[in-house]
C-alpha cells in the first residue's frame, strides 16, 4: 500500500478559508467584499457574559448559600480587549467587474478586470483594471489597449459630487487619501485642466507637473495656457509658475512670471479690462475699464471709466443689491465730460458736462403681504443721450420718465392707499414736469344693504354698491436751464379729484343685462386760469391771467346701460373641408345717460384769432388733472364689438375631436355718443379699433372719425360730413394708429438644445432693470448681433411696422397733423454651418429715410468666436471686429478693434 504525502495543517486551514471565502463572496446577492478596520484597541466594557440558569440542585451547594456571593456572580460583567489588524480598511468597499475577479490570498491582493468599479465612502473609481493591495491600502487603476491600438477603460476617479479626474493611471492610498496620477484631465466650471503628472494631497488640492489650462473641451484643444508647475484647489483657483499661451499646439513667445486662474463659480471681485476704440470726434480711447467688487452676499459694486485722447472722459458707478424673498434693485450713475471736435469752427473743441441717474427697486410680494414698493427712476441732462457712442436708441430718445410708488391695502383688499412721485422730461423742449406728491385712495365697492349671511335668493336692493376714489396730485413744471428750488415753488400747483360711483346689479332680463348707475365727482384746484384775446394792443395773441386760491368744480351723471351677446356659427363647409365652421360673437352696448352740467359754469368761449373764431375752454385747462366733466349732456352712448374665430380640422392632433380654434379677429368695433341737449355738435367723434393675431401676424389699429366738416383753418363747423352737399362722406379721420409685427424662423437643428436654452433663460433670475438699462442691453445686442448668433437656427426674420397720426392744436390755436411712421426689420441666416450673416435696420416711412442700419458677420470657431459689426448709417457710424473665447470666465480675453464716425 502506497503511503501518501503528509499534508500540513496550515495548508488545510488556508484551503478551508479560501473555499468558505469564495462561497460567501460569490453567493452573496450584494456581491460585497466587506472589510472592517479599527485603528486602535477597543475595550468592550459594556459587554456581558451570559450566566447560565442555576439548577435547583445547585442551590443546595454551600457556595451558593451565600447571597452576597450569588449576587456578585450573577451581576458580574466580563471585559476583554480585541486587537484589530493594522491592514484592515477604514470603510466598507463595494466592487464589481464584468470579466473576472482574482484574489491572491498569500499577498492579500485583489484584482478586478474589465469595467472594474470600486466605491468607498464618497470615492468612486472606474477603470479597465483595478488592483487593491490590502496590506498597503493602495489602489492602482490602469487602462488596456485593444487590438486596434485604441485605449479601453481609461481610469476615472470621482470624489464627492463635483471632483472628477480622468487619467492614464491612478495610484491612490485609501488611508491617507493621497495619490499620484499620470496624464490627468479634470474640469472646474468652464475650465479644463491637464497635468502630465498630478499629485493629490487633499480631497480638493492637487500639485501638477507640466500642466495646461483651457476652456476648449477637445483632447487636443485649439488654445491653452502652458506651465511647468501648478497648484490647483478645485472649485476655487489655480496658481502656476511662468505661463505662456499656445494656439493649435504652437507656443507663443509671450510669458508672464506667474498665472492665477479663478475656478470659483458665481461672483468674485476683479479687474475689468478696457476696450480700445477710436472716434473722429472723441479721439482714441480706452472704454469700459474698471473694477468689480463683491462687498457681501447681497451687495456688489461695479465701477467703470472711459478715457479719450481729446480730453473727454466718463465715469460709471453701478451698485446692485438683492435679498432673496425680500427686495432687489440696482442704481446707475454716469458722469460725462464730453470733449469733441467743434462742428461750428469757432473753437477747436466743444466741452459739455452731462449726467444720468437711474434707479430700479422692487420688493417681493411675499415679503410684506398687503404692501408694495417699487422705483423706476431715470433722470438725465437733456444732452446726455446725444453723446452716447454707438447707441441709436439712446441718441434718438428724447423723453425720460421716472416713477416711485408705495401702496398698501387692508381689510382683505377693500381699501387701498397709493403714494407716488413721477417725473417726465422732454429733451427737445427742455421742459421738466415733476408730480410730487401723488396720493390716491380707493375703496372697493361696498354693499351696505347686503346681509352678512347668504340665505336664499338675495333681494334686488342688496346688490346696490357704493365706491370711492380720491387722489391728490402736486405738479411743478420748469425748464432745465432755469431749475432752482424757487422755480419749483413758484410753478407748484396741486389738484384733487374725488369720485363716488353708485351701481346696481339687476337680474338679467332674458338675454339683456341691465345696470343703472350714478356718478358723483368733485375736483379741487389751487389755481384758476383765464384766457382772453388781447387784440392789436396785445400783439393779436391769447394772453393768460392766473389766480391762486382754492377752487372747486362738481359734476353728476346718471346712466342706465344695456348689454347682451349675439352668437352665430356657419358650418356648411362640407365634410372634406379643413374648415369645420366660423364662429361670430357680437356684443352691442347701449346706455342712456344724463348730466345736468354742474361744471358748465367753468366753461366759456375763447376768441382764438382776429377773424373772431372761438372755441370752448375751461378755467382749469392745464391745471392739475384738468377740467371736470363736460357741458350739459342728455343722450345715449353706444358701442359694438365683434369677435370672429374659425374651427379647423387637424389630421395630426386628434384631441378634442381633432378640432382646433383659430382666432381671426380678437376684436373690431366702434363706440360713440349723441347729446340731445347740446346746442351744436351733438354727435361725438366715433372711435374705431381693431385687434387681431392671424397666421402669426399681430395687428393692432385704431382711428378717430369726426362726423363734422371744418373750415380752411381747421375749425369745426356744425355740419355733418354727409350733409355738406359735396358727396356722401362719413366724416374725416383726425387721428389713428396701426401696428403690424411678425417673425419667422426655421426649426432648430437640435430641438433638445433649443429647449434647454429656453428653459435656462426662463429660470435665470435677473435683478430688475430700468428702462434705460433694458434699452442699453437691447442696443448692445442690436449693435453687436454677431456675438449673440444662434447657429442652431438656420434663418430668422423679424418685421414690425408702426404708423400714427394725430391732429394737434398749436399754441396759437391753429391745427397741424403730426405723422410718424417707421419700419423695423432684422434677420440673419447661416451661410455655412460656421458662418452667419445678419442685418437690422430702421426706415422712417414718412420721411423716406433710413435712420439706422447695422450688418454683422459671425464665425463659430468652436471654443472661440469672431464677430464683425458694421453700422454704415446712424448718428454714429461704426466698425468693430472682435475675436474672443466663448467661455464666460475668459470673456475679457478678447482682441477687438473699434472705430466710430460722427454723422452730422
Amino acid at each position: 500500500m502506497k503511503t501518501g504525502r503528509k499534508i500540513s495543517s496550515k495548508y488545510i486551514l488556508v484551503l478551508i478559508f479560501t473555499v468558505v471565502f469564495f462561497s460567501v463572496t460569490f453567493n452573496s446577492p450584494a456581491n460585497y467584499l466587506h472589510f472592517t478596520h479599527f485603528d486602535k484597541t477597543l475595550t468592550a466594557s459594556t459587554d456581558t457574559v451570559p450566566v447560565p440558569k442555576v439548577k435547583d440542585s445547585a442551590v443546595k451547594d454551600s457556595v451558593l448559600k451565600d447571597t452576597t456571593i450569588k449576587d456578585s456572580i450573577i451581576q458580574k460583567t466580563d471585559t476583554f480587549e480585541l486587537k484589530i489588524s493594522k491592514d484592515s480598511l477604514e470603510a466598507p468597499i463595494s466592487y464589481s467587474a464584468s470579466d473576472s475577479i482574482v484574489l491572491d490570498v498569500p499577498t492579500n491582493k485583489g484584482t478586478l478586470y474589465s469595467k472594474a468599479k470600486v466605491t468607498q465612502k464618497d470615492l468612486n473609481l472606474e477603470a479597465y483594471k483595478i488592483e487593491l493591495d490590502q496590506d498597503k491600502q493602495i489602489v492602482t487603476a490602469t487602462y488596456d489597449m485593444d487590438t486596434s491600438g485604441k485605449m479601453n477603460g481609461r481610469p476615472i476617479m470621482t470624489q464627492g459630487s463635483d471632483t472628477k479626474m480622468e487619467s492614464d493611471s491612478i495610484i491612490y492610498n485609501l488611508k491617507t487619501q493621497k495619490g499620484i496620477t499620470r496624464s490627468s484631465y479634470t474640469s472646474s466650471g468652464e475650465m479644463y485642466v491637464y497635468g502630465e503628472k498630478m499629485k493629490k494631497v487633499a480631497p480638493e488640492v492637487y500639485y501638477g507637473l507640466r500642466g495646461r489650462f483651457t476652456t476648449c473641451n477637445l483632447d487636443t484643444p485649439h488654445f491653452a495656457f502652458r506651465t511647468n508647475k501648478l497648484k490647483l484647489i478645485n472649485k476655487k483657483f489655480a496658481i502656476t509658475g511662468p505661463v505662456h499661451p499656445e494656439i493649435e499646439g504652437v507656443p507663443l513667445p509671450i510669458y508672464i512670471p506667474f498665472g492665477f486662474f479663478p475656478l470659483v463659480q458665481g461672483r468674485h471681485s476683479g479687474f475689468l479690462p478696457p476696450e480700445f476704440t477710436a472716434s473722429d470726434q472723441f479721439g482714441l480711447g480706452l472704454t469700459q475699464m474698471g473694477w468689480y467688487q463683491v462687498l457681501s452676499d447681497n451687495f456688489d459694486v461695479t465701477t467703470r471709466a472711459d478715457l479719450y485722447s481729446y480730453g473727454g472722459w466718463a465715469l460709471y458707478l453701478r451698485p446692485t443689491y438683492k435679498v432673496r424673498y425680500r427686495y432687489s434693485g440696482s442704481m446707475n450713475f454716469t458722469l460725462q465730460n464730453t470733449r469733441i471736435l467743434s462742428t461750428t469752427g469757432k473753437t477747436e473743441f466743444d466741452d459739455t458736462r452731462t449726467f444720468n441717474l437711474s434707479w430700479s427697486h422692487t420688493v417681493d410680494t411675499k415679503a410684506k403681504p398687503g404692501q408694495s414698493f417699487s422705483a423706476n427712476v431715470n433722470v438725465a441732462s437733456t444732452k446726455f443721450n446725444q453723446f452716447v457712442l454707438n447707441n441709436p436708441v439712446a441718441n434718438y430718445n428724447n423723453n425720460l420718465s421716472s416713477s416711485i410708488a408705495y401702496s398698501k391695502n387692508w381689510s382683505a383688499g377693500k381699501y387701498n392707499l397709493t403714494v407716488s412721485g413721477n417725473h417726465n422730461q422732454d429733451n427737445v423742449t427742455r421742459v421738466i414736469n415733476v408730480n410730487l406728491p401723488s396720493i390716491g385712495f380707493n375703496m372697493a365697492t361696498l354693499f351696505p344693504f347686503q346681509n352678512k349671511e347668504f340665505i336664499g335668493t338675495p333681494k334686488w336692493y342688496e346688490k346696490l354698491g357704493v365706491g370711492l376714489t380720491s387722489s391728490v396730485v402736486g405738479l411743478s413744471s420748469f425748464y432745465d436751464s432755469l431749475f432752482s428750488f424757487k422755480s419749483m415753488i413758484d410753478t407748484f400747483q396741486w389738484s384733487a379729484h374725488h369720485s363716488i360711483p353708485i351701481s346696481l346689479s339687476l337680474p338679467a332680463i332674458g338675454p339683456l343685462q341691465v345696470a343703472p348707475g350714478i356718478s358723483l365727482q368733485q375736483n379741487w384746484y389751487s389755481k384758476k386760469r383765464t384766457q382772453f384775446w388781447a387784440g392789436p394792443l396785445g400783439k393779436n395773441k391769447v394772453d393768460t391771467i392766473t389766480q391762486k386760491g382754492f377752487f372747486t368744480a362738481s359734476d353728476m351723471s346718471f346712466s342706465l346701460s344695456l348689454s347682451t351677446a349675439i352668437f352665430g356659427t356657419f358650418n356648411k363647409f362640407g365634410k372634406n373641408s379643413t374648415i369645420a365652421g366660423i364662429h361670430h360673437v357680437i356684443r352691442p352696448t347701449f346706455a342712456v345717460s344724463y348730466n345736468p352740467g354742474l361744471s358748465s359754469k367753468d366753461y366759456y368761449n375763447l376768441q382764438t384769432d382776429s377773424l373772431g373764431h372761438s372755441r370752448p375752454v375751461s378755467y382749469f385747462d392745464g391745471i392739475g388733472s384738468g377740467p371736470i366733466g363736460t357741458q350739459r349732456f342728455g343722450g345715449i352712448t353706444f358701442g359694438l364689438d365683434n369677435n370672429i374665430e374659425m374651427k379647423v380640422r387637424s389630421k395630426k392632433d386628434t384631441s378634442d375631436g381633432g378640432i382646433k380654434k383659430v382666432k381671426l379677429i380678437d376684436g373690431i368695433g366702434f363706440n360713440g355718443s349723441y347729446n340731445y341737449l347740446a346746442d351744436s355738435f351733438k354727435l361725438s367723434p366715433i372711435s374705431i379699433y381693431l385687434r387681431s393675431t392671424i397666421f402669426g401676424i399681430s395687428i393692432t389699429g385704431g382711428a378717430t372719425l369726426d362726423p363734422y366738416v371744418t373750415d380752411s383753418l381747421g375749425n369745426r363747423k356744425n355740419i355733418y360730413a354727409w350733409a355738406n352737399g359735396k358727396g356722401f362722406k362719413l366724416g374725416r379721420i383726425t387721428g389713428g394708429n396701426l401696428a403690424v409685427s411678425t417673425s419667422f424662423k426655421s426649426k432648430p437643428k437640435d430641438q433638445k438644445l433649443a429647449d434647454e436654452e429656453k428653459k435656462e433663460q426662463e429660470n435665470q433670475s435677473q435683478i430688475p432693470m430700468t428702462l434705460e438699462e433694458e434699452q442699453a442691453q437691447l442696443n448692445y445686442v442690436r449693435t453687436h448681433p454677431a456675438e449673440f448668433a444662434d447657429f442652431n437656427i438656420t434663418w430668422s426674420l423679424n418685421i414690425s411696422f408702426s404708423l400714427s397720426f394725430q391732429q394737434i392744436l398749436n399754441a396759437d390755436y391753429t391745427y397741424k397733423t403730426l405723422i410718424t411712421s417707421g419700419l423695423n426689420w432684422s434677420g440673419d441666416f447661416n451661410l455655412t454651418d460656421k458662418w452667419k450673416l445678419g442685418m437690422s435696420s430702421f426706415y422712417d416711412v414718412h420721411l423716406a429715410k433710413i435712420n439706422a442700419l447695422t450688418t454683422s458677420i459671425s464665425r463659430d470657431m468652436h471654443c472661440w468666436q469672431m464677430s464683425i459689426n458694421i453700422t454704415p448709417i446712424g448718428l454714429y457710424r461704426s466698425f468693430s471686429i472682435t475675436l474672443s473665447p466663448k467661455a464666460g470666465i475668459l470673456r475679457d480675453l478678447r482682441i477687438n478693434r473699434n472705430r466710430f464716425f460722427y454723422t452730422e
